[in-house]
């Protein structure tokens, strides 16, 4: 039999490129991780920051109320980590000097604390609670620490446009325990890598809200902050509306400025 000597070169080479692929193609939640970590960590180096913002909530009927309330946040140290938070409001009168702080974790449940002025007391958010809307938003206590890359396993979907952007669509879904939510679904652009919108499903697998990012600015220290984040609850028809003013980053906010002995005193 003639065999051209080229196939019998070439057979072998085909094989082990083929092998080649095969090893390193990147599995769903490979890409999916890979994604997420790009995205999370064109956030790193602010160091800490704090923002004035407006908190406007919509009932079903479209009635407004407004809040005004601050952030302070300092950095964490490393991934294995997370943020350290306060929010702080500072009208109407029924909700002043209301403020919630939060130690972020990873997979062990997050450290929240919540002072009420009515009450003059700082309440612990137990692990098991922080599904519930906070301070009648909807916003729960869970979603102030849902931004640490490691609380979640992740799985590449797809693309799609997303208004003017391309996003790369993610499934995340919570590594750790009494989560109020079984997933949520991202989209992060491929241009300047920032989420666009977040879908968050309930303990039954059912959508629940939608979390549009928008006004997105880049500051001089490389950080995106989108100054627009609007909360829908599609089982209610409620909205929150979250509107930031300018950020200020590196103000020597330290690890002192985020202990619960100062939450009563906060003015």
């Amino acid at each position: 039999m003639n065999i051209n000597k080229s196939l019998l070169i070439s057979l072998p080479l085909a094989i082990a490129a083929l092998v080649s692929t095969a090893t390193h193609a990147q599995t769903e939640q490979e890409k999916g991780f890979e994604i997420a970590a790009r995205s999370d960590r064109t956030d790193l180096g602010f160091g800490d920051s704090k923002v004035e913002a407006k908190m406007v909530l919509r009932n079903a009927a479209g009635q407004e109320t407004t809040r005004e309330l601050r952030f302070n946040t300092l950095e964490k140290e490393n991934e294995d980590v997370g943020d350290k938070s306060l929010v702080f409001f500072q009208t109407p009168r029924d909700v002043e000097g209301t403020a919630l702080l939060s130690h972020a974790k990873i997979l062990e449940p997050d450290d929240q604390w919540l002072y009420l002025p009515a009450l003059k007391r700082v309440k612990r958010i137990s692990s098991r609670n922080k599904s519930g809307p906070f301070v009648g938003s909807e916003f729960a206590f869970e979603d102030f620490t849902t931004t640490e890359l490691n609380k979640f396993t992740y799985k590449y979907l797809r693309e799609e446009p997303c208004g003017e952007f391309t996003c790369d669509v993610v499934e995340r879904e919570p590594r750790y325990e009494n989560s109020g939510y079984t997933k949520q679904i991202s989209y992060i652009d491929q241009q300047d890598y920032q989420p666009r919108k977040l879908e968050f499903y309930d303990r039954r697998g059912d959508l629940l809200k939608v979390l549009s990012f928008s006004n997105y600015k880049k500051y001089d220290n490389g950080v995106w902050r989108a100054h627009t984040l609007n909360m829908e609850n599609v089982q209610t028809n409620k909205k929150t509306d979250l509107i930031y003013e300018e950020y200020t980053f590196k103000t020597g906010l330290g690890n002192n400025d985020f202990v619960k002995g100062k939450l009563s005193r906060l003015r």
